[in-house]
């Protein structure tokens, strides 16, 4: 579960701005600050980030355009994100971009057992690596285990009308990856069905 959602999380710092427009949350060193603090408890020993610098927010986003390109090929037959479906990574860049990155740091497992408790087993770096590189590994591999996963078979593009978000679908029935892009959607289909009826030219309903 912490795999899909880091690599969810991850892929959806691309979304849409509310406006019609696309957001990106990674367009600078502090929003990658901000975005890894908000997901300490997923990414651990990763906390002591420190202020983020400028090659390591390039190979965060290097990473996110792989997993973006992934995410892409996995929901075939169904389109991909709007937000780059013409700008894709080639598949084969794509894996050896993300195995890359997870090859940055070699770990270990490492078994803890607290009183009371069954005996846990985690893998850790191994070593002192460098928080950037222990950053862009635990990416990659919470990456890698999604795609590698279950979870990969729920995984889709929401199509309502300006989203560009990926979701995994909680239920059988579920299209669109909120509520509110599911009333967009229904209001989308309400106004394409009336102008078909009267023959009118296509609108903009806005939701």
């Amino acid at each position: 579960m912490d795999a899909t959602r880091l690599a969810l999380d991850l892929a959806v710092t691309i979304r849409h701005d509310g406006h019609g427009g696309v957001a990106d949350d990674l367009t600078d060193t502090a929003g990658l600050a901000a975005w890894v603090a908000e997901r300490a408890a997923l990414l651990d020993g990763c906390q002591d980030l420190g202020t983020p610098d400028a090659s390591l927010l390039a190979a965060v986003r290097e990473l996110r355009a792989a997993v973006r390109s992934l995410f892409a090929r996995a929901v075939r037959p169904g389109p991909p994100s709007s937000a780059d479906a013409h700008r894709l990574l080639r598949e084969d860049e794509a894996i050896r971009r993300l195995n890359a990155a997870a090859a940055r740091v070699p770990t270990a497992p490492r078994l803890s057992w607290e009183p009371g408790a069954p005996p846990a087993l985690r893998d850790l770096p191994a070593g002192t690596p460098p928080t950037a590189d222990r950053l862009t590994a635990a990416l990659a591999r919470a990456a890698i285990a999604f795609l590698h996963g279950p979870d990969r078979e729920r995984l889709r593009a929401c199509l309502a009308p300006r989203c560009v978000r990926y979701f995994v679908k909680d239920h059988p029935r579920q299209e669109w990856c909120t509520p509110s892009c599911g009333n967009r959607a229904r209001v989308a289909r309400h106004h394409e069905r009336h102008r078909e009826q009267h023959g009118g030219a296509p609108g903009n309903p806005t939701g």
